[in-house]
C-alpha cells in the first residue's frame, strides 16, 4: 500500500518556525517530482512548494519564497519544508503529493496525498 505521511505540524507563534516531514512507503518516489500543498479553513487547496527528482530545483509559491524550503533524502524516501518567518496566513493543513503530469501548480497534476498535518500560526 502506498502512503504518504505527513508530521511536523503543530502551534507557533508569528516569525518562528517548523520543518514539515513527508514519509513515504509503499513505493520509491525517487524517480518522482515531490510536492507540498496546503489548504486553510474554507479555501481552495493551494500550491506551496515542489522538488524535482534529484532536487536540483526547487519551486516555490511566492508567497513563501524566502521563508521556505523544500528539500528531500531519496535514500530515506523522505520529504521536508523548512518554514521560516512564519505568518498568520500560513495556517492550514499542510499536504505531501506526488506529481504525475500537467500543470505543475495544480492540483490535479498530482496522484498520491497525505493525510496532511496541522499547522497554525498565531500573531
Amino acid at each position: 500500500q502506498v502512503q504518504l505521511v505527513e508530521s511536523g505540524g503543530g502551534l507557533v507563534q508569528a516569525g518562528g518556525s517548523l520543518r514539515l516531514s513527508c514519509a513515504a512507503s509503499g513505493r520509491t518516489f525517487s524517480s518522482d517530482t515531490m510536492g507540498w500543498f496546503r489548504q486553510a479553513p474554507g479555501k481552495e487547496r493551494e500550491f506551496v512548494a515542489a522538488i524535482t527528482w534529484s532536487g536540483a530545483t526547487t519551486y516555490l509559491a511566492d508567497s513563501v519564497k524566502g521563508r521556505f524550503t523544500i528539500s528531500r533524502d531519496n535514500a530515506e524516501n523522505m520529504v521536508y519544508l523548512q518554514m521560516n518567518s512564519l505568518k498568520p496566513n500560513d495556517t492550514g493543513v499542510y499536504y505531501c503529493t506526488a506529481y504525475v503530469s500537467g500543470k505543475l501548480r495544480s492540483t490535479e497534476s498530482y496522484g498520491y496525498w497525505g493525510q496532511g498535518t496541522q499547522v497554525t500560526v498565531v500573531s
